[in-house]
């Protein structure tokens, strides 16, 4: 049967089995390793997670929302206006995210979230004076150190935190509030993705890839992860970069890139690579690229400079949570098992299309689709060097959230996309309903 497809098809197909390979091996080799050593410290490997098969009142919504893009995704992104399409994508992701979320039910899925003992509001009183908390910020990092920050206080620049802090003070405090907060803005980066590959790319690419950038699987935690909000105001960074290298608004798109990427390096260390994909982004720009740098550049100093005024110390920082990174879980996990079970848990983020999109890239003819493929090659080659770097061992389903959101664009370069979107659509609706994730 597979000898009677296109030759084509067949690599495609060759390639997901491989990344199944991929997965299984991680996971068979992992459960091994976790049951004789402990040393992997997750319940499912190669995911944060335990077995815990199980409906909700977000299966019917989700099992919708997955047949409706199905169903009628593609053609509703070729016909659609553009400034429809970007409205109808965000909703649509927003109900995607929503629905599995609530899989797992009201409290469990979103209410209480970011409110365990890892979390960021588990610190909110501790911030009644922000300035005096910033300037004490690196002394509570390391995990000796007197009324240590939790785990993801500590290994976040304080903006994680602070963000979490003024929803607080504007009324809208709790978990439901945050978790809303970290959906409504996660969701959004899908409609990011679109605007840079319009504008860097075609917008024929982006309307292919629209109805996968939607039902990514990868919804499974962007729901109340904060990852999900890091991967918004990265994606808007880069959105806005890519207007002002190809002449919309420079000055005022390029200031906007660089404020946001500056308050995305304030979010999280790791996404200092966000840098690379800039730079790639700034050579797909028009002949006249450059004239918005300056402007970017300015608007890149204004959040470090209000941190570093009010005492924050971000290298400093980044020196003290390399410390205590070792002195937890990521000092005991190995680098052998995870430098590579990383990618599997990247292969169930980003599912079995982007898997093939990807394969079709580096084939992509000159033109629109070459700049595509070179965009996914940008977002690929930072989720590689993070892999590589060490500081991502485990949890990277989550934590690679920001690069990963660019990936499924690579299935524009797909035909029959209806096939691949059910198969994206069943791998999300598979773990979210056999798996009781971390996030």
């Amino acid at each position: 049967m597979i000898r009677n497809l296109p030759r084509a098809v067949r690599h495609d197909l060759f390639a997901v089995a491989a990344a199944a390979l991929l997965v299984t091996t991680a996971a068979l080799l992992g459960t091994w390793i976790e049951h004789t050593y402990g040393t992997l410290h997750v319940g499912r490997p190669p995911l944060y997670a335990r077995w815990s098969p199980h409906l909700g009142p977000g299966t019917p919504a989700a099992l919708a929302v997955a047949a409706a893009v199905v169903a009628y995704g593609p053609s509703l992104a070729a016909r659609l206006s553009w400034r429809a399409l970007l409205v109808t994508a965000w909703a649509t992701a927003m109900a995607w995210v929503w629905s599995l979320a609530l899989i797992d039910g009201w409290h469990r899925g979103i209410a209480n979230r970011l409110t365990t003992k890892y979390e960021y509001l588990q610190v909110i009183d501790r911030f009644q004076d922000i300035p005096a908390t910033l300037r004490d910020f690196t002394g509570h990092i390391l995990l000796h150190s007197p009324d240590h920050w939790p785990p993801h206080v500590a290994g976040h620049p304080p903006a994680a935190t602070l963000t979490f802090v003024l929803l607080d003070r504007i009324g809208l405090g709790g978990g439901a509030w945050a978790g809303a907060w970290v959906i409504t803005a996660g969701a959004s980066a899908c409609v990011a993705v679109l605007i840079t590959v319009r504008a860097l790319a075609a917008e024929d690419l982006a309307r292919r890839a629209a109805p996968f950038l939607v039902l990514a699987p990868a919804a499974v935690w962007m729901g109340t992860s904060a990852d999900g909000y890091f991967t918004a105001v990265a994606a808007w960074s880069l959105a806005f970069l890519a207007l002002a290298v190809t002449g919309r608004r420079p000055c005022l798109t390029g200031f906007a890139s660089g404020l946001l990427f500056g308050l995305t390096l304030y979010l999280s260390y790791g996404l200092t690579l966000f840098a690379l994909i800039a730079a790639v982004i700034v050579l797909l720009g028009t002949r006249h690229r450059l004239r918005p740098l300056p402007y970017a550049l300015a608007g890149l100093v204004v959040v470090p400079a209000v941190f570093t005024l009010m005492g924050f110390n971000w290298w400093e920082a980044y020196r003290l949570l390399v410390e205590r990174y070792y002195e937890g879980a990521g000092g005991i996990r190995p680098y052998g098992y995870w430098v590579w079970a990383n990618l599997a848990c990247t292969v169930l983020i980003v599912g079995p299309a982007t898997v093939a999109g990807l394969r079709r890239a580096p084939g992509a003819p000159a033109g629109s689709a070459r700049r595509l493929a070179l965009l996914s090659a940008a977002a690929l080659a930072a989720l590689l060097l993070a892999d590589l770097s060490g500081m991502s061992k485990a949890e990277t389903e989550r934590i690679w959230l920001p690069f990963a959101a660019w990936l499924p664009a690579a299935c524009a370069f797909l035909p029959g996309p209806r096939a691949w979107l059910t198969a994206q659509a069943a791998l999300a609706l598979l773990l979210n309903h056999l798996l009781l994730t971390g996030w």
